[in-house]
């Protein structure tokens, strides 16, 4: 599949197939693309296999506008939007491989429900902690 044709809005990145198939990915997947200006995203080249933004070190391969993920699970959308967590110290404190926890993050790995359960009840404990601090 070759994308000859692409646009974003707010969210996402869209692609048009030379077959007429519209596809889209969320931008959080790509935090480069998602805070360039309109003027960065315009300057792209497509390529054999994706497209190719040079002054913002971007690129999308054709392959990954087919992925089922497009959009990221909770888990993903909670990690991929607070990048002030320290991924390696959030692993640590719930004994968790941190490389682990990365590779659900990036869609590589899938966690059991249980394991999402437990990465979800850490999340609230450490906000209720914050929600408890008074100064």
């Amino acid at each position: 599949m070759n994308i000859k044709k692409i646009w974003f809005d707010k969210d996402y990145i869209y692609g048009k197939s030379e077959e007429g198939q519209i596809f889209r990915q969320s931008l959080l997947w790509y935090p480069r693309l998602a805070t360039a200006t309109k003027e960065e995203r315009e300057q792209y080249h497509i390529g054999f296999d994706g497209i190719h933004w040079r002054n913002i070190d971007e690129d999308v391969s054709f392959e990954s506008f087919t992925y089922n993920d497009a959009e990221p699970t909770a888990l993903q959308r909670f990690f991929l939007t607070h990048k002030e967590l320290n991924i390696a110290e959030f692993a640590k404190s719930i004994g968790m491989n941190a490389s682990l926890l990365r590779n659900y993050i990036n869609g590589f790995k899938k966690p059991s429900k249980e394991r999402e359960a437990e990465i979800l009840g850490h999340i609230h404990r450490i906000g209720m902690e914050y929600s408890a601090v008074v100064f």
